[in-house]
């Protein structure tokens, strides 16, 4: 009865290039294109982002982040709302170990 192997590449030697290819090649399978959204979701995550920022207490803020063409990955970082920049619409999200400006187009949940 043969088994399914899920990483070819232990138990036999592979060029560091064939490794390489291989693994890249797993990081595009968990590619995905950006979820939409509907308005009234928008609107609600909107509130709480300024909520928050007027309040000053923690979100945990999921973006989709473009990596290739249409398709790219799901972030996530939890904080609190330091600023909202509406001329570049990105609001920028700050915790204990990190801060970073998230494009408020690419927002797809906000969560308390």
């Amino acid at each position: 009865m043969a088994s399914k192997i899920s990483n070819p590449t232990v138990g036999r030697f592979v060029l560091p290039q064939q490794r390489e290819l291989y693994l890249q090649m797993r990081e595009d399978e968990k590619l995905v294109p950006m979820p939409v959204l509907e308005q009234d979701e928008l609107e609600s995550m909107q509130y709480l982002i300024r909520d928050a920022a007027r309040e000053d207490y923690a979100v945990t803020v999921t973006w989709w982040q473009p990596t290739k063409g249409d398709l790219g990955k799901i972030c996530s970082m939890w904080g609190t709302v330091k600023w909202i920049d509406t001329t570049a619409r990105r609001i920028k999200l700050a915790n204990d170990e990190d801060w970073r400006w998230i494009p408020v187009d690419a927002v797809v949940s906000v969560r308390t």
